[in-house]
């Protein structure tokens, strides 16, 4: 059974921190580009950001500069470290894993989510 387990939301106050951890199980992501998407209540699920296997890493333009994703290939974990958060990041975070780098919502694997609240 393959999972991936977000942890590590929470509410905070704008301009506040936090960091996100996901960890898989049940097989190893070789090769895969790993990815975190976002939902907000009445929206769709956007994306924000993706790792791939060689490194090189894409970010949404609305976290470009305050986020950071990176990626433990030998501990199976992906991490989104969130700095200088605001209200409009508000939403359920997810962690997601596919074959190749895409922006759209359509990976192989995907985590329950993780709610990101933040107070103005």
């Amino acid at each position: 059974q393959v999972q991936l387990v977000e942890s590590g939301g929470g509410l905070v106050q704008a301009g506040d921190s936090l960091s996100l951890s996901c960890a898989a199980s049940g097989r190893t992501f070789t090769g895969y580009t790993m990815g975190w998407f976002r939902q907000a209540p009445g929206k769709e699920r956007e994306f924000v950001t993706a790792i791939m296997w060689s490194g090189t890493t894409v970010y949404a333009d609305s976290v470009k500069g305050r986020f950071t994703i990176s990626r433990d290939n030998a501990k199976n974990t992906v991490l989104l470290q969130m700095n200088s958060l605001k209200p409009e990041d508000t939403a359920v975070y997810y962690c997601a894993a596919h074959r190749y780098y895409t922006r759209a919502p359509l990976y192989d694997y995907w985590g329950q989510g993780t709610q990101v609240t933040v107070s103005s």
